[in-house]
């Protein structure tokens, strides 16, 4: 996978934008950033909803999760792109983007 093939699956989310956050793409609901191209343009940020669900994704996938001091502590985790498949994209965009939009939004989506 690629980011401009993770940007076509991101922006079937409702009220999803590409654009960009700390100086690097970014996919975005209303404003608030999901999912983030690290300055590589190899690996990806995902939001998760604990530090434990980071430890357990890389534990089971470590060809494909990591993280670096950085994100260390914070419910966050990288991916390697070229290691990422359609369905784990899938499901860690909308959980990412379950984390940021508005709850409305989210009982729109739901319906």
């Amino acid at each position: 996978m690629n980011w401009e093939q993770l940007c076509q699956l991101g922006c079937k989310l409702p009220e999803v934008s590409i654009e960009t956050w700390y100086r690097t793409p970014a996919l975005k609901v209303r404003g608030k950033g999901f999912c983030r191209l690290k300055e590589d343009g190899k690996t990806v940020v995902f939001f998760l909803d604990s530090v434990d669900q980071q430890e357990l994704l890389i534990q089971a996938q470590p060809e494909l999760y990591f993280i670096t001091d950085h994100y260390r502590g914070w419910p966050a985790v990288l991916a390697r792109l070229s290691q990422l498949e359609v369905a784990e994209a899938q499901q860690r965009l909308k959980q990412g983007w379950r984390l940021k939009a508005p709850k409305k939004l989210q009982q729109a989506f739901k319906a």
